[in-house]
């Protein structure tokens, strides 16, 4: 049998290498230009978008040239500036908000106890899922007759339209992150003992924040839209109207500046809520928690 033979390594002179500096290999790390760290604040991007807007907006209505059909940027915040220094802009805006928030914390509460019931019985969910079927695709403002009716012409009809709007998205988007809860957190909580609304506010809600934030954002909008609504129809609450009503008044007497105001108003508070308010909350728990980026 023949023998194996291995081959020659060849002869290879050995070689020494000099650490060479990391200067060397050129700019490592380039520091921002100041235009680049600018545009990296993403609310100076969106106040950019919003100038943009507001030139061609003033851009247009110059051209064509007739107030009543569109005034320009300047004439609007102008209106804007006498509403809320010396004209009725901010009581309306504040008697809006006030509604609103009655009616956005009784949409919530309803909303959280179907919620709870769905989630830890099956008549609860059977309940839940027969009265969103029902009424989620009922438009708020269709409701208006009845509620006139029952609770006539005030902040109850008002308050009665705005759970109705909000307590169907608040519900279903919270349901659906209870569903998606990850079954070891589940087991996680089950282990620990834990059941009925204990097993709810540590473990469901906790995981499931995000659907319930965007339930949240999603019924406040609904809300803020069937307010405007439902105030142009029949807005005067307890003898004094809000933001729907001082436009409705507004567009009767003319004055398309303080309706445009009006809208603006409404706009602006929408910013607010979205940016400021909601923002805070996300960063301040799902981003801070890691479930976003």
């Amino acid at each position: 049998m023949a023998e194996l033979q291995t081959p020659r390594a060849a002869g290879r002179a050995e070689r020494y290498l000099e650490p060479v500096a990391d200067e060397s290999f050129g700019v490592v790390q380039k520091p921002l230009s100041a235009w680049e760290r600018l545009y990296n604040i993403g609310a100076l991007r969106k106040l950019f978008l919003l100038a943009v807007l507001a030139l061609i907006w003033e851009i247009y209505a110059r051209s064509i040239n007739n107030p009543l059909l569109f005034p320009t940027f300047g004439a609007t915040v102008g209106a804007l500036y006498d509403g809320l220094v010396h004209g009725a802009l901010l009581l309306k805006a504040w008697t809006s908000i006030r509604v609103l928030l009655v009616g956005y914390a009784a949409g919530i509460g309803l909303a959280a106890l179907l919620t709870v019931l769905a989630i830890t019985t099956r008549l609860g969910t059977d309940l839940l899922e027969t009265l969103t079927s029902m009424f989620n695709p009922l438009p708020a403002i269709a409701l208006l007759p009845l509620a006139l009716i029952w609770f006539g012409l005030g902040e109850g009809s008002l308050v009665f339209v705005l759970i109705h709007s909000v307590l169907w998205a608040v519900a279903l988007n919270t349901h659906s992150g209870f569903l998606s809860v990850s079954m070891t957190l589940r087991m996680v909580g089950r282990n620990y003992g834990l059941s009925g609304f204990g097993y709810v506010r540590r473990i469901l809600i906790p995981a499931a924040f995000p659907s319930i934030l965007t339930g949240l954002k999603i019924g406040w909008a609904f809300a803020w839209r069937t307010l405007i609504a439902a105030e142009l129809v029949f807005g005067v609450s307890s003898g004094s109207g809000g933001l729907g009503w001082f436009i409705y008044e507004n567009k009767n007497l003319l004055e398309i500046p303080n309706v445009f105001a009006g809208l603006f108003t409404v706009i602006l508070i929408g910013l607010l809520v979205e940016n400021v308010i909601f923002r805070t909350v996300e960063i301040h728990t799902i981003r801070k928690w890691g479930m976003q980026h």
